[in-house]
């Protein structure tokens, strides 16, 4: 291969991740965007593909024709017709690529080149969002022998992490994720200083917690991973550790008490003690955030039914002013005790939502009467269902039996 082709091979799929990016990052995309724009008439009236298919050849002529994709001069300028050229180019460079890595041998330098090639391709499907792109990359690095450039071994594995962890999360199974996070956590055994790996072993263990019932996965996957992050001798890898630790306390929490302090709105500290033996809702909130205070009327009611038979709610305001905030709660007649901290500094920070990683709000923390938490999903009907089991029938209902 004479040097500008080696180069332009080198560079191939990084400038197709590169137009991938300048495709998406444009303005939006009209409707025919989401199955590709299509090619455009020729002279003869018949439609010719932006894309040639993919010729029958020599693992040189395959990279020949790989490379081809990737001159401009082939590329369309219109923004829809661009993304539809980066689907198909990318697809059609994942198929040449193959057939080069199935017509050379491993360890072979055109061997190397067709893996790297295909596996960006893959990379580009997958940031384009092709149904099936990261369960296709996943299944492209497990069917590879082991590689002998470190380098390249080392991409194919952290790509193939990412996809995985794609594909799980899309599945919306928690129970799937416990190979990979062995998986996971047995290539930081090997290499704890890997920053990119431990994020996407983090991305992992804080995503499976937005599934139905991840909470468990969740926990779990931290446990495991936190020690390892914990020891590594690298320093952004371990400031990793450090800034997860508090998401990792919160989704750790369910089947555990949880530590309550801080001091109310009226300036008074706040004794946790006055909740023993209650079911209590801790709920992280401010003012300024449009579906904390529209779920206020739904805790309002749950607390209204519930509250003599041992229901507390707890609002911990993530507010900035003190006076709007004691404005709102007189107007709403919030009746339940608010814990309020002066931020010190710009955003909300407030300690308890600082100690357990809260980064979105509204959040809430159901906790049992016996002082451990049951669940970090408790909005809407969830908590009327949960309160309905933990409590019996409210005070008022055996009230109008009477």
């Amino acid at each position: 291969m004479a040097p500008l082709r080696r180069l332009a091979a080198a560079r191939l799929a990084g400038l197709l991740i590169a137009l991938c990016c300048l495709a998406t990052a444009s303005a939006p995309a009209i409707a025919a965007d989401s199955s590709g724009s299509p090619p455009a008439a020729g002279r003869q009236g018949r439609r010719q593909p932006l894309v040639p298919p993919v010729p029958d050849g020599s693992p040189e002529e395959l990279l020949a024709y790989i490379e081809s994709l990737a001159d401009p001069a082939a590329m369309p300028t219109s923004r829809g017709r661009l993304r539809y050229y980066l689907r198909k180019a990318a697809a059609a460079t994942a198929e040449a690529a193959g057939r080069i890595i199935a017509d050379t041998e491993p360890g072979d330098a055109l061997h190397n080149r067709g893996v790297t090639l295909k596996l960006d391709a893959l990379l580009t499907l997958q940031k384009l969002g092709e149904r099936g792109a990261a369960e296709d990359l996943a299944a492209f690095a497990s069917s590879l022998p082991p590689l002998d450039d470190a380098d390249l071994a080392a991409r194919v594995q952290k790509a193939a992490a990412t996809a995985e962890v794609e594909a799980v999360l899309a599945a919306g199974n928690p129970a799937d994720a416990a190979a990979l996070v062995g998986r996971l956590a047995a290539a930081l055994r090997t290499d704890p200083d890997d920053l990119a790996l431990a994020r996407t072993a983090i991305d992992l263990a804080t995503k499976l917690a937005d599934l139905p019932d991840g909470e468990p996965a969740a926990a779990a996957a931290f446990e495991t991973f936190m020690p390892i992050l914990e020891g590594s001798d690298s320093p952004p890898v371990r400031q990793l550790a450090e800034q997860t630790a508090a998401v990792a306390r919160r989704i750790s929490l369910p089947g555990h008490p949880m530590k309550i302090t801080g001091t109310l709105l009226s300036g008074e500290p706040f004794d946790q003690a006055t909740l023993a033996g209650k079911v209590v809702l801790v709920d992280f909130w401010a003012t300024w955030c449009g579906p904390c205070v529209a779920e206020i009327a739904n805790l309002r009611r749950e607390y209204e039914k519930w509250h003599e038979a041992g229901f507390e709610v707890i609002g911990v305001s993530l507010d900035e002013d003190r006076a709007s905030l004691e404005g709102f709660v007189e107007s709403k007649q919030i009746p339940w005790p608010i814990l309020y901290e002066e931020p010190g500094g710009p955003g909300w920070r407030h300690p308890l939502a600082s100690y357990y990683g809260i980064t979105g709000i509204p959040t809430v923390v159901l906790i049992g009467a016996d002082g451990n938490v049951i669940t970090l999903d408790a909005r809407g009907k969830k908590l009327a269902a949960a309160l309905e089991r933990l409590l019996g029938e409210p005070p008022a209902r055996i009230g109008d039996r009477r």
